[in-house]
């Protein structure tokens, strides 16, 4: 088995070994992975924060040890927690690009240092690690209010709905899966909306009976999520109301509190 880490700002992760492929994520400046599989110019690859599996460019990553990835599995995750920044090539001061919910690989607060297979880099911007409240929560995700949607997306500057969620999780400590389905089936399920509080999650489904979008509550019946663009609508036992549109766009399946 091999293994691997970001070392770019973001890279695309595709449902098959193509440019061409369908966006199905992204994988950020610090996550790790195991390479479950190769092409010439592909890797299959497993992610070590939510095991979701796409294909990337070989190009675009840094080999790692099973060594350095079991110690990075195990080591507090450390959390970029600014829309953009910059880390800083020890050696040669070059700069690299980091956004909104980038780990820092073994980040040493004392000494503005981090260490990515070796190599040392220094950041000074603002980091978040501890597990916190759903009050930060949802001020986190206030941070992504106008990002446009993008399917896969998991970026200030393209998220999708589960992205969103995810992502804002992820910056205050707590760990969800990749999909809105995968979603759904972590914490607790509430009956009503009035025993919701603000940070729970809504999760919407289709003619089917899929779930295919979720959003996160705010207080008073609001709901912020990622539809067109990450924004803020009404909630009721229906669903999402766009008072734009004057209509419901999201049917309500079920709400859950993760924690």
């Amino acid at each position: 088995m091999n293994y691997g880490i970001c070392n770019l700002s973001t890279i695309p992760l595709r449902a098959e070994s193509n440019d061409k492929s369908e966006l199905v994520s992204q994988v950020l400046f610090g996550d790790s992975f195991e390479v479950i599989d190769t092409t010439k110019q592909w890797s299959k690859i497993k992610l070590a924060f939510d095991d979701y599996q796409g294909w990337i460019d070989t190009k675009q990553y840094l080999k790692i040890s099973k060594e350095q990835y079991v110690k990075l599995d195990n080591s507090p995750i450390v959390i970029s927690n600014e829309l953009v920044d910059f880390i800083e090539d020890s050696t040669t001061n070059e700069l690299i690009a980091i956004l909104l919910g980038s780990r820092l690989p073994f980040y040493n607060k004392k000494s503005f240092a981090l260490n990515l297979n070796g190599k040392k880099y220094s950041f000074e911007g603002n980091t978040s690690q501890n597990i916190a409240s759903k009050e930060n929560i949802v001020k986190s995700a206030f941070m992504y209010l106008n990002t446009p949607h993008l399917w896969g997306g998991k970026t200030p500057f393209g998220i999708d709905s589960s992205g969103f969620t995810q992502m804002v999780y992820k910056i205050n400590g707590h760990k969800l899966l990749r999909d809105a389905s995968q979603q759904a089936t972590q914490g607790e399920v509430l009956s009503f909306i009035e025993e919701s509080e603000p940070g729970d999650l809504a999760f919407f489904d289709n003619s089917e009976g899929i779930i295919i979008h979720v959003g996160m509550i705010l207080a008073n019946n609001y709901i912020i999520h990622a539809s067109g663009k990450v924004r803020i609508d009404r909630l009721d036992q229906s669903g999402i109301y766009n008072a734009e549109l004057r209509k419901h766009t999201h049917k309500l399946r079920v709400i859950k509190k993760i924690f």
